[in-house]
């Protein structure tokens, strides 16, 4: 019984080739050797395919040890464990932090007197200048 018995006859044309699919007579002399080796080479890298991993294969158990993660809760937060313990109480500043805020204010305001006494400064220098111009124009 031989798989495609006119495979490597080339006296006929390539749809011939693979008439009849299957046959029981015997085969011409010298194909026998030939047959085993394509029949052997064709089944072991069919064998080959199938047990080969794949990328799927990574994929698929990445994303299996993720949920697994996932639910075990053994992913890493987005939260601290004291925000998470101190979830329900109100969030209020200390007295420190209220304290600081008001001399950071203070300092800013004493900042914004400085610069608009240095720009008072260069205002008058403008001025005087153009005065000085006026005057020696006359």
């Amino acid at each position: 019984m031989w798989f495609l018995p006119n495979l490597f006859d080339e006296s006929l044309g390539f749809c011939e080739s693979f008439v009849p699919v299957i046959s029981c007579e015997k085969t011409k002399d010298g194909q026998l050797m030939y047959r085993v080796g394509v029949f052997v080479a064709f089944f072991s890298f069919c064998y080959w395919a199938v047990t080969q991993p794949s990328e799927f294969d990574g994929f698929v158990k990445g994303q299996g040890d993720f949920i697994k993660d996932l639910y075990a809760g053994t992913l890493l937060s987005d939260m601290s464990q004291k925000d998470k313990e101190n979830i329900d109480k109100p969030k209020m500043p200390s007295l420190e932090d209220l304290l600081k805020k008001l001399d950071s204010e203070d300092e800013e305001e004493k900042e914004l007197s400085e610069e608009e006494a240095a720009e008072a400064l260069l205002n008058s220098l403008v001025e005087d200048s153009e005065d000085i111009d006026d005057e020696e124009e006359e």
